[in-house]
């Protein structure tokens, strides 16, 4: 009793110190091949091994190379680990065994003097200069983004006002949409919306005006707000570490989960004040507009093939917001698949190995074929 009880303990306080040796991620090898001020471009080199295991299957490392790179397009708030979270559970080591060339863009920890970063400072200054040290590394022009959350609307919004034709196709992970046909959280940014808007015709002040380093969210701040928007799974989680603190393995496994859930970055202010002006009150994509203070671009423009991805349980981005990209990008040619969990677990969560990626991939593969018929004739 006594040794389990210490064993508890140890655990516990390992769990709160979070050693390098109880965290599980980011353990895939990569290379930084280009860092300017605190944003990174990472590629990651074809496997040494012969198989990987995901989620305790082994599946074999192919030899072939896939003829379009894929770039991971990351989030603002977020850390990467969710991107290579367990060796079993890592989305760069699955798609480099399918036979990927893989790149992801680390957007780094947003400092005060990064408070005049806007949205369109990553989508329209940061994305041309990546993609192009991409394309100069891999030495092909053609490239498929994938894009999750936020990164899934940098990802559009690039293509759209850059009409780079040689973007080959646009996975898109709970892409923001339609804000205000996004549920719970939908209804409120209408009343805000409307609150809002009163306040603009009656002063003619708008957030814009305000000094962006006030409107600055700190990391802390959006990772209490990210738990609070699922508290029931957050409460659970918590519960379940204390019923199995002498399992050295969940004890690892939560910490791991952990170590992307409490490191949240700060979101710049001016980022801030696009998201309250453009997104919530004027909800700009709904209208094919890009968030942009001064408008260029239109989503009507987007031609590349499109795969949006949604989550049945994900009440940050909901399936309708998604889906209304389909009335703004007319053109291109979008396929829809629902996959089980939240706004994280649609991309990393114990589900996504099964039912997300070998879909992702197998579209993305089909895109690569020369002479493929329509990217929606993939089952």
């Amino acid at each position: 009793m006594l040794s389990a009880l210490r064993h508890r303990y140890h655990n516990a306080r390992d769990w709160l110190r979070r050693p390098a040796d109880l965290i599980q991620a980011n353990r895939t090898p990569f290379e930084v091949i280009f860092s300017e001020d605190i944003v990174s471009l990472r590629y990651y080199p074809p496997l040494t091994s012969d198989h990987i295991t995901v989620n305790g299957d082994v599946m074999p490392v192919t030899q072939q190379t896939q003829p379009i790179p894929v770039v991971l397009v990351t989030p603002l708030a977020a850390n990467t680990l969710l991107y290579d979270l367990f060796e079993d559970r890592s989305l760069v080591r699955y798609l480099r065994a399918r036979g990927f060339e893989v790149y992801l863009i680390d957007w780094g920890r947003p400092r005060r003097r990064h408070d005049e970063w806007a949205l369109e400072t990553y989508f329209a200054d940061w994305l041309p200069k990546l993609l192009g040290e991409v394309r100069q590394h891999s030495g092909s022009q053609k490239l498929a983004l994938h894009g999750w959350s936020f990164g899934a609307l940098f990802s559009y919004c690039y293509t759209a006002l850059s009409q780079d034709a040689d973007i080959a196709a646009l996975s898109l992970i709970g892409a923001p949409g339609d804000y205000h046909a996004n549920g719970a959280l939908g209804i409120q940014y209408q009343r805000l919306s409307r609150q809002l808007r009163h306040l603009k015709r009656r002063t003619g002040r708008h957030v814009h005006q305000l000094p962006a380093a006030l409107l600055r969210s700190p990391g802390w701040v959006n990772a209490m707000t990210f738990k609070a928007v699922t508290p029931v799974s957050t409460a659970r989680g918590y519960l379940d570490l204390l019923r199995n603190l002498g399992d050295r393995e969940y004890v690892s496994n939560h910490a791991t989960n952990a170590a992307f859930l409490d490191d949240m970055f700060a979101y710049p202010g001016a980022v801030i004040q696009d998201i309250v002006r453009h997104l919530w009150t004027d909800n700009c994509v709904a209208h094919g507009r890009l968030p942009m203070r001064h408008q260029r671009g239109d989503l009507a423009s987007v031609t590349a093939p499109v795969l949006l991805v949604t989550g049945q349980q994900d009440t940050i981005v909901t399936r309708d917001c998604s889906l209304a990209l389909r009335q703004q990008m007319p053109a291109a040619d979008i396929r829809h698949h629902e996959v089980k969990g939240g706004h994280m677990g649609i991309l990393g969560g114990s589900h996504a190995p099964v039912d997300n990626w070998p879909v992702v991939a197998d579209w993305l593969e089909h895109i690569g074929k020369p002479g493929r018929a329509s990217a929606s004739d993939v089952a």
